[in-house]
């Protein structure tokens, strides 16, 4: 009896240790909320206790105050990757709509979802996301996709995103990545509308940050300018494009942007763009590999490309502004 009370404490207190605290909230401002209440569901209520996952009526969220807002907390296992979504009442007819922005796989599944990264002693606050929006109150959604299919061993501590409004800024432990399987890694946060930098890590150490490419960096980092709720092109890891063979997407208006002759190309290439502002250049290959970078570049410049091998090639253009536009040219 005394080794099986042992045991039982033993596993209890291993429970305890896996176990992380989170925080989810909604502002239901503008909304006339149900007389049954304001409930969560999702995949997660029966490691919490409050009964079978995705059953409407077990987890309602208490309101916060005289406010808008209605919380819960719960306990559940960490280092896992957890759907939900928020009702106006306590049955699954009333759940709100999740914008695609912030949607599992984005164009997939259509829950809200986040992935319980840590174990310190401490809350995961999820935000008090506006009920059927994709931010809290006065900040924006923006989600990173990295593509590490090229990257090589992924990290047993997982993919990162360090970025520059982070408490420590380009943290490698704040933000990090899950993937649905496709190799493809993503995060959500929320922040106000403003320029920022940001880099991915394969692994969680400084030494372990990619190498950005100058055609697409500043300073050595990614930029992006947040205006409005935004999903990241998905990039390959130390790399200005998608990884090419693995689902790589073109974006139709940014390569219309460009226009390139001969194409394809022998020996030259005439890179010709919207912009009078052309200031850099990189040509890469299929892989991401920066191949050729030019600094000064002029708009309508040739472009010698008789050293390369026979094959398909990106080039990606930055102006004295910051835009980058990317372009494909086939070398014969």
């Amino acid at each position: 009896m005394k080794k099986t009370a042992v045991l039982l404490a033993i596993l209890l207190f291993a429970g305890t240790l896996s176990a992380k605290k989170v925080k989810f909230s909604v502002d239901m401002t503008g909304q006339i909320v149900s007389a049954n209440g304001v409930h969560i569901t999702g995949d997660f209520q029966a490691a919490a206790g409050l009964g079978p996952d995705w059953d409407p009526g077990t987890a309602p969220m208490s309101q916060v105050g005289n406010t808008s807002i209605y919380s819960i907390i719960v306990n559940i296992p960490a280092f896992k990757k957890y759907e939900y979504r928020i009702l106006n009442g306590d049955q699954t007819y009333e759940s709100e709509f999740v914008p695609e922005e912030s949607r599992v796989q984005f164009d997939g599944g259509d829950n809200r979802w986040l992935y319980v990264d840590s174990l310190a002693n401490d809350t995961t606050f999820v935000g008090a996301i506006v009920f059927g929006g994709n931010a809290p109150a006065g900040k924006t959604l923006i989600r990173y996709k990295v593509d590490m299919n090229l990257a090589g061993n992924i990290s047993a501590a997982g993919v990162h995103v360090g970025t520059s409004y982070q408490t420590t800024v380009f943290s490698p432990l704040a933000a990090r990545l899950y993937s649905f399987g496709n190799g493809i890694y993503e995060v959500v946060n929320y922040v106000t509308n403003n320029a920022y930098s940001f880099i991915y890590y394969n692994g969680n150490t400084v030494g372990s940050g990619e190498t950005v490419p100058g055609s697409c960096a500043t300073n050595g980092k990614r930029t992006v300018t947040v205006s409005k709720d935004t999903v990241l092109a998905q990039v390959c890891f130390a790399s200005c494009l998608a990884c090419v063979g693995v689902g790589i997407t073109e974006n139709t208006k940014t390569m219309n942007t460009l226009k390139l002759y001969p194409n394809p190309a022998s020996s030259y290439l005439v890179l010709n763009t919207i912009s009078e502002q052309v200031s850099s250049f990189a040509v890469n290959d299929l892989y991401g590999k920066e191949i050729i970078s030019k600094q000064g570049f002029k708009n309508g410049e040739t472009i010698d490309v008789s050293a390369l091998q026979k094959g398909i090639y990106f080039i990606v253009t930055k102006d004295q502004s910051g835009n980058i536009s990317t372009g494909k040219f086939t070398v014969e």
